[in-house]
């Protein structure tokens, strides 16, 4: 993996920009091969989008690549495609972000792009109407019609959280989406899209100083606007263990969710990162606990997953975050069964910890993935930019493989005592079909 070490700029609008080149001026290690890597991640996501707006933020995300101050509807498209790069956008629970990867030489036009619609993206009638059609049926095609559709990332909050910044369904309600109007929009970019609302990442085959004055050629202009102050979501953690259960017309099998309280991403890292190295014990690979017990040993389910994360990643969010346990079980068996068993595997590692053997297996793995996540280009781009906005230290990539693997085996213990029943989420998935009176 190359290793960046970035260099910030900060611009008198407001703009964070970190520059993370392959090789640095007159390192005799060779650079990496002529390709760069832009995006720009906003610091808003679904948990920012206000009541009777639910899937505002994803909403906004589509709006923001139907043209632009000086181009029309698709040419952002044609611009990347033309340069022979990729490009994309994602919605989190707090931050957006919108990415390109292209040749080292369609830099500027990579910048120009993202700072025009930074400056203002053509927010119209025909292309609102034209893009709440468009998410609707993404949801009906991942959530709604879809086996185990928002398991568990949208069915879990409501039941461990109460607030609704914490608990709503980030995707969107239809008849919210469809209320959604232009002056919405307008209000939603003037609010939360100013510049220094924002972080700008250029990695990859770059010169710092060349890119630098294309930044300032390019975003230098956009007009400064006042920056949100950024709310606290917290909330008090369960006092008792809360339950649920959700009908599936389109699943094979019934499922379970557990949801759990992290410990603060930002003002309680190493904590977290104990959480991380659990969630690996419980079930990354054929030798985890819960693999081992549930699906070879009892046979209890057909698929189990443990993940420190709401979204699927750690250090995907702020405070407050969750730590997922999923199961997939054969109808005969009942879900306190597949309960008590993970709450079994818990106690023992909440008393004896993680072996020797596990805890170097578990934690090498997972460097392993970083670093073979991070040899593309897009990934290392999106973690830095993610990482500076939410720790504000893009440098803490190039740490989390040192910081993981000093993790003991008393830290993943004492991770796993704060997994109690009597602070969780229990959420049960229960096949239907419209038959069986289920919702179509």
């Amino acid at each position: 993996m190359v290793e960046p070490q970035p260099h910030r700029v900060t611009l008198p609008n407001g703009l964070r920009v970190v520059l993370a080149p392959d090789a640095e001026p007159g390192s005799t290690s060779p650079g990496g091969p002529p390709v760069v890597g832009v995006s720009v991640h906003y610091d808003v996501g679904f948990r920012s989008e206000p009541e009777g707006r639910t899937g505002f933020a994803h909403l906004f995300e589509h709006l923001m690549f139907q043209g632009s101050e000086s181009l029309e509807k698709l040419a952002h498209f044609r611009h990347v495609q033309g340069s022979g790069g990729i490009f994309n956008g994602s919605t989190h629970q707090d931050y957006t972000d919108y990415f390109q990867v292209l040749p080292s030489n369609a830099l500027e036009r990579a910048l120009f792009l993202e700072a025009d619609r930074m400056r203002a993206p053509r927010l119209t009638e025909e292309n609102l109407r034209n893009q709440v059609d468009v998410v609707k049926e993404e949801i009906r095609l991942n959530v709604l019609n879809r086996p185990y559709g928002g398991f568990p990332w949208i069915l879990l909050p409501p039941v461990l959280y109460s607030t609704f910044a914490n608990a709503h369904n980030g995707y969107g309600d239809f008849t919210d989406l469809e209320r959604a109007t232009v002056d919405d929009c307008a209000a939603f970019f003037d609010t939360y899209y100013a510049p220094g609302n924002a972080v700008l990442t250029i990695t990859g085959d770059i010169d710092v100083d060349h890119a630098t004055d294309l930044v300032h050629k390019h975003f230098g202009d956009v007009p400064a606007r006042s920056v949100p102050e950024r709310p606290s979501f917290a909330e008090p953690a369960p006092s008792g263990e809360l339950r649920d259960r959700h009908q599936d017309p389109h699943a094979p099998l019934p499922a379970v969710a557990l949801g759990y309280r992290l410990p603060d991403p930002v003002g309680e890292l190493d904590e977290y990162l104990a959480n991380v190295v659990l969630a690996a014990v419980l079930s990354d690979g054929d030798a985890s606990r819960l693999q081992q017990r549930l699906v070879y040993r009892d046979s209890l389910v057909v698929d189990v997953h443990a993940g420190a994360g709401l979204m699927g990643a750690p250090l995907d969010a702020r405070d407050p975050d969750t730590f997922t346990i999923t199961a997939i079980h054969s109808p005969e068996v009942t879900t306190d069964r597949v309960v008590d068993a993970v709450d079994s595997e818990l106690e023992r590692l909440a008393t004896e910890g993680p072996t020797a053997e596990e805890l170097s297996r578990v934690t090498a793995r997972w460097s392993a993935g970083l670093h073979r996540d991070h040899d593309r280009l897009v990934s290392r781009t999106l973690d830095l930019g993610s990482t500076e906005l939410l720790h504000g230290r893009a440098e803490l990539v190039g740490e989390l493989p040192a910081r993981v693997g000093a993790v003991t085996a008393e830290e993943v213990a004492s991770a796993a005592k704060a997994l109690r029943p009597e602070a969780r989420a229990v959420l049960e998935i229960e096949p239907t079909s419209e038959a069986d009176g289920g919702a179509a």
